[in-house]
């Protein structure tokens, strides 16, 4: 079997579409250009080979029409990122995880399951992966539970590792943190496949028995050994949790978890320090620094009784952008892992973005700050994946397929005296019109998109930019010969087609 039939193998994702990178000039400030398209169509063999030769950069979607997944990934895009310590993480806590250095340098956590899963459930592993892991937020893939398939929504796509084949900067790790072959990556998917019952048993770590019932952040950092650092922000935010837990006695029971879960345990001073501080005034926790929002899970948190609480801001995930280039534009967005769709007035103006959560996700996010916004706005149109569209989505296919209409339809003239009609006329190879007769065409047909300017560049396109307008000879009723001015296009093959279209209505004058 060859490598590209393999590379499909292991990364089985969408069949209505795939994704293309093209990285552009390099910067000064070392940041590299690059244009990501989602295009339609299945991922093919030739396209992978052509990746794999280094010709061209492709990316799988893990998430098919139906909402399922063979692959997911955790796409961990840190500056300065030691892959080999992560990557000696990801083994040491026994994660169904092979790791891939991306193309930015980064991390792609690539999790492979021997069966098509839900693509919720296996979000919700690996999000669960990436908070044990110490990334929370970082971008998951499947970045969708559910995609709008019936709107055109085809979800994202994840660049494939062994863009160069063997020589490549894309590559996966091994146990021991060096570079595999390709077909030693193929091995490695292989064996790393894991079932719905497999990622049951998980346990992403050691075993968790403080604050099952308050932060989970802290949760998970108790459960992976002494904690050595950050230990004053550790020790205050337990100190948070044992004011509201035990309000009563809670200097005893933060003095029990210093000794118990920190290495070296604080002073003693210290920890009076921090008690003095946090019976000053009500504090909440930390959720924002290091290193408790790296292992972050607000929806659990939330739900616990000594957790962040309930009432606490909802601020939504909102992740990446997709941009349908009909025209108009349709974008999609990211929202707590759904899909939210957009039009370009619902995507500038945060009232309407709001309303549309409401009408489409059931929830209202809170409010920003208007610079928030448009912030957030602009960081997502800068990162976003332009998903391409058949022609007739666009105003210059309408216009065509109108033209289509116009040109082949009944009420083609049987002559060409008739063009003054505003009937257009065949003969030679070219089809002839009035500008007059076919901007009336096409009001009668309600488009209004283009001017008469745009009309004639239009037409000149479809002649391939050469002389497309001049005048054509009529025989006048007395029997005398008259010009009148036309333009023209290619006849078009079927002159038969759109036979349906209503005489009275047609005829443009």
């Amino acid at each position: 079997m060859s490598d590209a039939k393999k590379l499909i193998e292991a990364f089985e994702g969408s069949s209505a579409a795939h994704g293309t990178t093209v990285v552009g000039r390099v910067g000064r400030n070392g940041k590299a250009e690059s244009d990501s398209r989602v295009v339609r169509g299945v991922l093919t063999e030739e396209k992978i080979q052509a990746h794999i030769d280094g010709r061209m950069g492709v990316g799988s979607i893990p998430i098919t029409q139906d909402n399922m997944c063979k692959f997911g990934a955790l796409d961990i895009d840190t500056y300065d990122l030691d892959l080999k310590a992560l990557n000696h993480k990801v083994h040491e806590m026994k994660l169904p995880l092979i790791m891939c250095r991306s193309k930015s340098g980064g991390a792609h956590l690539y999790l492979f399951t021997k069966d098509w899963e839900p693509a919720a459930l296996v979000r919700e592993y690996l999000t669960e992966m990436s908070v044990a892991l110490g990334y929370s937020g970082c971008e998951i893939f499947p970045k969708q539970d559910k995609i709008l398939a019936d709107r055109g929504d085809v979800g994202n796509f994840i660049n494939m590792p062994y863009f160069g084949g063997d020589i490549t900067t894309r590559y996966g790790l091994d146990v021991k943190g060096n570079s595999m072959t390709m077909d030693q990556f193929h091995k490695a998917v292989n064996k790393a496949r894991v079932s719905a019952s497999d990622l049951d048993a998980l346990s992403f770590g050691g075993e968790r028995s403080h604050f099952t019932d308050g932060p989970y952040c802290l949760e998970v950092i108790s459960s992976q050994g002494a904690v050595t650092e950050f230990r004053n922000i550790f020790m205050f935010n337990v100190g948070v949790y044992c004011r509201f837990k035990w309000p009563d006695d809670w200097k005893k029971h933060h003095e029990d978890y210093n000794r118990m879960l920190c290495s070296p345990a604080l002073e003693a001073g210290e920890i009076v320090d921090l008690q003095k501080s946090l019976m000053k005034k009500d504090y909440f926790l930390q959720c924002d620094i290091c290193p408790l929002k790296d292992h972050c899970d607000k929806k659990i948190c939330k739900s616990r009784p000594f957790g962040i609480g309930s009432s606490a801001p909802d601020a939504p995930d909102v992740g990446g952008l997709t941009i349908m280039m009909s025209e108009p534009r349709m974008y999609f967005m990211d929202v707590n892992g759904q899909r939210l769709q957009l039009s370009v007035e619902q995507l500038q103006n945060q009232t309407l973005w709001q309303r549309s959560c409401m009408e489409q996700l059931s929830m209202m996010p809170p409010a920003m700050k208007a610079n928030d916004w448009q912030q957030m706005v602009n960081g997502l149109m800068e990162k976003s994946v332009k998903m391409e569209v058949p022609e007739e989505l666009t105003i210059s296919g309408q216009f065509k397929e109108l033209l289509t209409n116009y040109c082949t339809s009944r009420i083609r003239a049987m002559a060409p005296e008739e063009l003054s009609m505003g009937k257009p006329w065949t003969e030679d190879g070219l089809t002839k019109f009035t500008m007059s007769g076919l901007a009336q065409f096409l009001k009668n047909r309600s488009f209004n998109d283009y001017n008469r300017a745009e009309i004639q560049e239009q037409i000149k396109k479809m002649n391939d930019g050469s002389d497309c307008y001049g005048h054509q000879a009529i025989r006048k009723d007395n029997g005398k010969t008259s010009t009148i001015r036309v333009w023209w296009v290619p006849a078009f093959e079927n002159e038969t087609a759109l036979q349906n279209v209503e005489i009275d209505n047609d005829i443009p004058f």
